[in-house]
């Protein structure tokens, strides 16, 4: 027996699709901002803020893929580029042969300490200046309820 598709109404069609123009427009201006202003991308700017949320800034590969929602090979790739520009290190695990952990290296903190002023200034300017704070506090909960819903899938 075949499933019935439920359609998007006009209002869910048009709340989802600015939803994805907002996120779309809006990583891609974060992203060219950091680029032109501090030569990382979004994806070296997510690696580095999260080696800097974790205790001695080093996370192993699975769980920063995990964080990130990236495929492996993009992972691997992407860290073996950062590696190469001194931003971080990849360390084998001595508790595990087949394990591997990231770790931010000096001049990685370095980097991401110069970025972030004006990343956060940029968010500022181009998202939270437009937005009340009953809004924000609409967002964080749906957010994080469509984030743990996706994380609870994934179980």
């Amino acid at each position: 027996m075949a499933e019935t598709v439920r359609w998007l109404t006009p209002e869910e069609q048009h709340a989802w699709r600015s939803f994805t123009r907002l996120h779309e427009r809006l990583g891609g201006r974060l992203s060219r901002l950091l680029q032109a202003e501090s030569n990382l991308s979004g994806p070296d700017f997510a690696v580095l803020v999260h080696l800097t949320d974790v205790p001695d800034g080093r996370q192993r590969y699975q769980e920063l893929t995990r964080a990130l929602d990236w495929e492996k090979s993009r992972m691997s790739h992407h860290i073996a580029r950062m590696a190469g520009r001194g931003l971080v290190v990849r360390e084998d695990c001595p508790e595990d042969g087949r394990g591997a952990f990231v770790v931010i290296t000096d001049a990685g903190r370095a980097a991401i300490e110069a970025a972030a002023p004006r990343h956060v200034e940029a968010v500022r300017e181009l998202f939270l200046d437009h937005v009340t704070p009953s809004e924000l506090r609409v967002l964080a909960q749906l957010s994080e309820r469509v984030v743990n819903k996706l994380d609870d899938d994934q179980r």
